[in-house]
């Protein structure tokens, strides 16, 4: 796990083409936005892990969205 320190309006950038940027923090809770093209799936860990099993960050193959597969 990489761990970093932003401040407000900064960000980092994951595989040149998603921005995740701290756009405020009031008391214990983080306010982040995430720019991600249409074909990426941003959810919620606890959302992901509902539908993934136990191992939320356990590395899986991709699944194909392709049609007619």
């Amino acid at each position: 796990m990489l761990i970093l320190t932003r401040k407000v309006d900064q960000g980092i950038v994951i595989s040149g083409n998603i921005l995740v940027r701290v756009l405020g923090v009031e008391r214990d809770r983080v306010k982040i936005g995430i720019s991600a093209p249409g074909e990426v799936t941003v959810l919620r860990q606890e959302l992901w892990h509902e539908g993934e099993g136990d191992k939320p960050f356990e590395r899986r193959e991709p699944r194909s969205h392709a049609s007619g597969m």
